[in-house]
């Protein structure tokens, strides 16, 4: 869409309040006291509308809005596509002016419109950097992914801890090193009650757990312990073809997808991170790996961005607060 000249550097101040299916819109007209209400539904037809109607003022045009889940993330493209200049307001930040303005923490669509649109004009605002404008959606997604696959992870090892292995091979819990190991997994899932493998003898089951439980130290040692240990288990006796095992390996079978899943992000996410000059720099901090600085770099975009590290504390939420008169407690 071709963009109107402006004739006066007077911005247009529009506030919106998200929602998932529709956005309150409250817009600030330069030389104009009363304010123009508008509802618009989260679709391209009425996108496409507020963007020409926002041109006609012939204005330059600032827009504030609180960013809620994703559901900010398309109207938000369009704005800026079109030119606008979009600005984020902080939650905390929202909701401590809501409550100064209205003397109430109640908050309604109309008024919390009203509230950033106040904080558009006293400049109580942050930058906002659209992902997918700014080349850093794929991080993010990336970033988000592998938080979901993490926690559903662990989850699943929770629930293999804390219920199945105590029914069926509660022993087996020391042999369990890291939840990062598939092999621990892919053991269970080949022998998921110790009445398996104390109705094999001693060195046909060696040989069966020889490639299972991979590279390991002592490995001929630690195969025969988990033999002996299975020979006095107090594991349920159930039977080998029943429910409840064939329950317990599916189990164990989505928790070996989910580490070839985080494995295969966490390659990605070197592979894609490796030659930026931001991520070397964060991954020279002690205690900062890859996935660290994947997670800052798909929540900050372009640390560039921030003339001053105080600026970024503020971003991130740890800048300082005053929790009481005469108290002031520092990030």
């Amino acid at each position: 869409m071709t963009k109107i000249e402006h004739t006066s550097d007077a911005p247009v101040l529009v506030g919106i309040d998200i929602s998932k299916h529709r956005h309150e819109v409250l817009i600030a007209i330069p030389g104009k006291t009363r304010r123009r209400r508008l509802t618009i539904t989260n679709t391209l037809e009425d996108f496409q509308r507020l963007v020409a109607l926002l041109d006609d003022y012939q204005h330059p045009v600032q827009i504030g809005f609180e960013a809620r889940g994703n559901y900010h993330r398309a109207l938000m493209y369009q704005l800026g596509m079109a030119g606008f200049d979009v600005k984020l307001v902080s939650s905390v930040a929202l909701a401590r002016t809501r409550e100064a303005l209205h003397n109430s923490w109640d908050k309604n669509d109309p008024k919390d419109a009203q509230v950033i649109l106040h904080m558009l004009q006293i400049g109580a605002t942050q930058v906002f950097q659209d992902p997918l404008q700014a080349g850093i959606n794929d991080i993010q997604e990336l970033s988000k992914t592998h938080e979901v696959v993490s926690k559903a992870k662990t989850e699943l090892w929770h629930r293999i801890l804390g219920h199945y292995l105590p029914l069926y091979f509660p022993e087996a819990a020391r042999f369990q090193r890291s939840s990062r190991s598939d092999w621990f997994l892919a053991f269970l899932e080949m022998f998921p009650s110790p009445h398996l493998i104390s109705a094999m003898k001693k060195d046909d089951f060696l040989s069966a757990a020889w490639d299972v439980v991979g590279k390991k130290v002592s490995k001929t040692a630690l195969i025969s312990d988990i033999y002996e240990t299975a020979r006095c288990s107090v594991g349920l006796p159930v039977a080998a073809d029943s429910d409840a095992l064939r329950m317990f390996r599916m189990v164990l079978a989505e928790g070996r997808s989910l580490i070839r899943q985080r494995n295969e992000i966490e390659a990605r996410a070197v592979e894609l991170l490796s030659d930026r000059l931001d991520c070397q720099l964060l991954t020279s901090v002690p205690g900062i790996g890859p996935i660290n600085a994947l997670t800052i770099l798909a929540e900050a975009g372009d640390l560039r961005r921030f003339r001053h590290h105080r600026q970024f504390l503020k971003f991130c939420g740890m800048d300082l607060a005053t929790v009481q008169s005469g108290v002031a407690h520092r990030a």
